[in-house]
């Protein structure tokens, strides 16, 4: 993490103090917190709450009462994205932290303090930066991504199965990703706990949070080590090999910034998917009737759960108009993703259900849109996938009234997903290629094996309704 400068160390201590007037003006006056228990316990109520009041914009304040302003509108959204010449991503316009009212240990200083990374880069060095985060991410074989998923959801799977009773959150959405990630960036798996945990703790703007970014920047600075000595075919090595010339420091941000978006992203979006097939019964009917594949439900959550839902942030760059606000030049702009997509002016009837649309702002839009997007709907749809094949009786072992979200300024997080099934002795079935025709190098260098019969020929049979599902969609495939 870059430091602010030393200026505005200095004007911090002289600085006037959170919700002094000094710091809010007439625009922000009497302007709703997106931070606290209020606006934790209910963001998507704040959202249609500020809505009301204010329009697709509105006045907020940050963590420490820092003024900004959340837009809610899908086209406000939109507009800020794809005109960064009014817009900027780089937070070193922002206001605040130029007059030093955002200190070095502040929550939100390790995701607003500037980084040579190209999420915080606009023009011809966003363009270099992020050249070389998407051919690397390219050159990842998805076949050997789904492969390498399911082999950890069999090693999760494999904790708890005798149990019959399990917590999806934690002892499975929570460590997936980070599991895929660690292989994915050439680390060992090993490692994943902890920095998971770290990622939780960072992007939940905690107490802890700087203590936990130093630990991953320190494991990953390591990595980079090792890898400019000891390449492999791995997403660090392909950073440092890439014809842009990226730097070690440039190559280590750049791996912060995947694994943190990646991971994040993909366990909310593998925990809201599964409560939505464990809980909605219009979803599980439109899948047994045919009209609605895996894929198409994931982008179904992402329009109604997305993984981030507000990202900060954007940094006025001149005095400008936006949603009927007067904006001025350093204000910081958050986008309200998860409001956007339930703007009216998009969707006008929030129950209809959304198949194969991928207009939604879940990743963002414009020049800044997530590059990983697909690996983590590779990550998110086999690792669903391969559980409920391995586990196909799954039921919900309590209310769905009684399941609780954790709250954040950026994420809403289901807290646990407890589960019932048939308990059964560990066992390590060959699930992984069950959709893949022929054996070819996944992106770790194995070589995968082809199956020889159907998904039942190589896995114990049970009856369920996700198994007959799995079963028509592969006789389909075979057409």
């Amino acid at each position: 993490m870059t430091n602010p400068p030393e200026h505005a160390r200095t004007d911090s201590l002289m600085a006037p103090p959170p919700g002094c007037p000094a710091h809010i003006g007439a625009s922000h006056a009497g302007a709703s917190r997106l931070y606290g228990p209020e606006a934790e316990s209910d963001p998507y109520g704040l959202y249609e709450r500020l809505r009301a009041k204010h329009g697709p914009v509105a006045p907020v304040l940050l963590s420490g009462d820092l003024p900004a302003w959340l837009v809610l509108g899908y086209r406000e959204n939109l507009d800020v994205a794809r005109t960064p010449s009014r817009f900027s991503r780089d937070s070193r316009h922002w206001r605040e932290f130029r007059e030093g009212r955002v200190p070095p240990d502040h929550p939100l200083a390790p995701v607003t303090a500037w980084q040579p990374i190209c999420v915080f880069a606009d023009g011809e060095q966003h363009e270099r930066w992020r050249g070389a985060v998407n051919d690397s991410i390219a050159r990842f074989d998805k076949r050997g991504i789904r492969r390498h998923v399911t082999q950890c959801v069999n090693q999760l799977v494999d904790r708890f199965c005798a149990e019959g009773r399990a917590d999806l959150v934690s002892q499975f959405a929570e460590h997936l990703p980070m599991m895929a990630m660690t292989q994915l960036l050439g680390m060992p798996e090993e490692y994943s706990p902890q920095l998971a945990k770290a990622a939780l703790d960072m992007l939940r703007g905690t107490e802890t949070a700087v203590a936990s970014n130093e630990f991953l920047q320190d494991t990953l600075r390591k990595l980079v080590a090792r890898k400019r000595s000891q390449p492999g075919a791995d997403f660090t090595s392909w950073l440092l090999d890439h014809p842009s010339g990226l730097s070690d420091d440039e190559v280590q941000q750049h791996l912060r910034l995947v694994m943190i978006a990646a991971y994040e992203s993909t366990v909310n979006v593998i925990a809201n998917t599964l409560k939505m097939v464990l809980t909605d019964i219009r979803f599980r009917a439109s899948l047994a009737g045919g009209h609605m594949t895996l894929p198409d439900a994931v982008e179904q959550v992402l329009w109604d759960e997305p993984p981030f839902i507000t990202i900060l942030g954007r940094w006025a760059t001149q005095d400008t108009e936006l949603g009927g606000q007067h904006i001025k030049s350093g204000d910081a702009l958050v986008m309200g993703l998860a409001a956007a997509n339930m703007d009216k002016v998009v969707r006008p009837d929030l129950d209809a259900p959304i198949h194969g649309n991928r207009a939604h702002l879940a990743f963002s839009g414009g020049a800044h849109e997530c590059p990983g997007q697909d690996v983590g709907r590779a990550i998110a749809g086999t690792g669903i996938d391969a559980l409920l094949w391995r586990l196909p009786d799954l039921t919900l072992a309590c209310e769905e009234s009684e399941l609780t979200y954790l709250s954040a300024m950026m994420s809403r997080r289901l807290t646990e997903l407890p589960v019932k099934f048939t308990p059964h002795q560990p066992q390590l079935p060959d699930l992984a290629d069950y959709e893949t025709p022929s054996a070819q190098p996944d992106a770790l260098g194995n070589r995968a094996t082809a199956p020889t019969g159907t998904p039942e020929e190589s896995t114990p049979a049970r009856s369920s309704w996700w198994r007959s599902i799995t079963k028509w969609r592969w006789l389909r495939s075979r057409r």
